[in-house]
């Protein structure tokens, strides 16, 4: 007889949710998209703090492709409630799918409002996030803040698609704001001296500093696009974009793919949990 345990791990694997650490799914529009995640605990003191979201969503006559990584910080509880709320307040704009980029921005503005009016509940902590629609199976809009990031592999090459939110890169940012970025040696820089991001949802205490306005592109899907990876900064600090793309371009199943690339980033050393959706174009 079945579990209890394993029957809900089954049904939170096909909405997509991150309890499960790995899944997969596939468009009812076009039968040769696909998804699958994976998801490896880093080796720090804490509980996991990554969540994914992955999902294909039918909307009236259209079908929405729904992919995200949260990466908390101090935190599971603000990663957790993105997955739970994000994409829900995205698509609850009305110009979402006239202006989906403006309706993004104004969706991330809003939920980092709720998250810091909800700081009793929900701590003091941050998290990252990117995001990844799939509009009928054609046209791709990434947004992120932080430094999980949206990879696309298109005739052998890996495109980045998100911008990496570099303290240091903010820095005029950051310091016209009345912060600080710090550079001590042997470490990365920082916001204030505490975050390794210059945009997080959260972070109520370091808010004056930081931003959680995402940075937006359209991608049109064709022909030559082979698959997305979406992964958490544990693979990008140990793995360029194109030796991630490379490592899992011949992996025709996208859970095994999200696997074997995270695999390949624990075996170059990386000790950060580890978070990784890929989406398959064909």
């Amino acid at each position: 007889m079945t579990g209890g345990k394993e029957i809900i791990d089954k049904i939170k694997e096909k909405v997509g949710l991150s309890s499960s650490d790995t899944g997969r799914g596939k468009s009812k529009m076009s039968k040769n998209i696909t998804h699958g995640y994976h998801m490896v605990e880093g080796k720090s003191h804490h509980t996991m703090e990554d969540y994914v979201f992955a999902q294909f969503k039918q909307v009236d006559e259209n079908e929405l492709g729904l992919f995200a990584i949260f990466d908390g910080h101090l935190s599971h509880e603000i990663p957790e409630y993105l997955r739970s709320h994000l994409f829900n307040n995205i698509l609850n704009e009305p110009n979402f799918w006239v202006e989906p980029e403006s309706a993004i921005r104004k969706a991330y503005r809003i939920t980092d409002t709720t998250i810091l009016d909800k700081a009793a509940d929900l701590g003091k902590g941050g998290s990252t996030a990117v995001t990844a629609i799939l509009i009928n199976g054609q046209k791709l809009v990434v947004a992120n803040v932080g430094d999980s990031r949206a990879v696309i592999y298109k005739n052998g090459v890996a495109k980045q698609l998100s911008i990496d939110h570099e303290p240091g890169r903010e820095r005029e940012i950051i310091e016209g704001k009345g912060g600080f970025v710090s550079n001590f040696p042997g470490d990365v820089p920082r916001v204030d001296g505490q975050l390794a991001v210059a945009r997080a949802f959260g972070d109520k205490s370091l808010k004056m500093h930081l931003s959680s306005e995402p940075d937006v592109v359209v991608e049109l899907i064709d022909d030559d696009t082979e698959f997305l990876i979406l992964a958490s900064d544990g693979v990008w600090k140990v793995l360029s974009n194109q030796e991630a793309a490379d490592c899992i371009k011949d992996i025709k199943d996208a859970r095994s793919a999200a696997k074997h690339l995270n695999e390949h980033a624990l075996a170059r050393g990386s000790t950060d949990d580890i978070s990784c959706v890929v989406v398959r174009f064909q």
